[in-house]
């Protein structure tokens, strides 16, 4: 892997940054959806020119020739991601599957690469990628772990775990950890609401810790940026959960916190107390009667 100059992607949003512009010692060549849409085309090639990337018309011409395809997006494109590239992966080539979906998805897909004669690895992404970039850590599972390890490592990731030897163990960890962490966004943004409108904000946060100000302004808009992609994860993460028998009521739940806050149109770079005015606004703002 001395000699890597070329990285293909499938997806190109936040955490396609870590392969991307920087300084990256390699070409990259990228297929994002969004370049279908004729409202987002524009706004897509001015993050490739941005990234120093070079966008492609569709997932074959992304990955055809590739050593390795990383496929970073929503989940609920997971498996057609691996389904639409595997026809065009190079044999033996490195399907870095880093999608935030179940076992079973993970291993959909793995079965779909492996047919056409590449290894999938399963690679769990444990933190946001801005601001670490290639510090970010990584989990990853599969027969061909080492290989992917290797590679990331020429790469510059320095913080990747190897956890497994079967797909779908990484990506457990993944979920099941998302059960705590999105969950807390969700309760964030229930309590915050509640709070607000009691007209017992300050006090609420007070009580709870001189951290918890920042913390919940984090939380609420992390689930106005990205609660559609979050909501898509949590539906994943219900059926990692029902398939280990575990009734997934508050996995379930914190899907629709963070679908109805990801549909709300917040813009991104608004201060804490506008943000949580926003929201409680877009819900209706109505006590229910005593």
């Amino acid at each position: 892997m001395d000699g890597l100059t070329d990285v293909r992607l499938i997806g190109f949003g936040e955490a396609a940054m870590a392969f991307a512009g920087d300084g990256a010692p390699w070409a990259a060549t990228v297929f994002d959806i969004k370049t279908n849409d004729p409202s987002q085309r524009a706004q897509k090639a001015a993050d490739y020119a941005a990234n120093r990337v070079t966008g492609a018309d569709g997932v074959g011409p992304a990955v055809t020739g590739g050593d390795i395809v990383v496929s970073l997006v929503t989940a609920g494109q997971a498996l057609v991601s691996a389904r639409s590239a595997a026809p065009f992966l190079a044999p033996g080539a490195l399907y870095l599957d880093m999608n935030s979906v179940a076992p079973a998805t993970k291993l959909a897909a793995a079965a779909a690469i492996a047919a056409a004669g590449g290894n999938h690895i399963d690679v769990a992404v444990m933190a946001p990628v801005h601001p670490g970039r290639r510090a970010t850590p990584l989990l990853l599972s599969g027969p061909e772990a080492s290989a992917a390890a290797a590679a990331l490592a020429v790469m510059g990731f320095s913080n990747v775990k190897i956890v497994g030897s079967q797909t779908g163990q990484a990506s457990a960890i993944k979920m099941i950890r998302s059960v705590m962490v999105k969950g807390m966004e969700a309760l964030a943004a229930e309590c915050a609401v509640a709070a607000r409108r009691a007209g017992v904000l300050d006090e609420v946060l007070a009580s709870l810790g001189p951290g918890w100000p920042a913390d919940i302004a984090y939380r609420l808009e992390r689930m106005t940026s990205h609660g559609g992609r979050r909501a898509e994860e949590m539906a994943e993460v219900a059926a990692t959960l029902s398939a280990l028998g575990v009734p997934p009521a508050m996995a379930s739940s914190t899907q629709g916190w963070q679908d109805r806050l990801g549909r709300m149109g917040i813009a991104p770079d608004l201060d804490a107390d506008t943000r949580l005015a926003a929201i409680d606004d877009a819900l209706g703002n109505k006590r229910n009667p005593a």
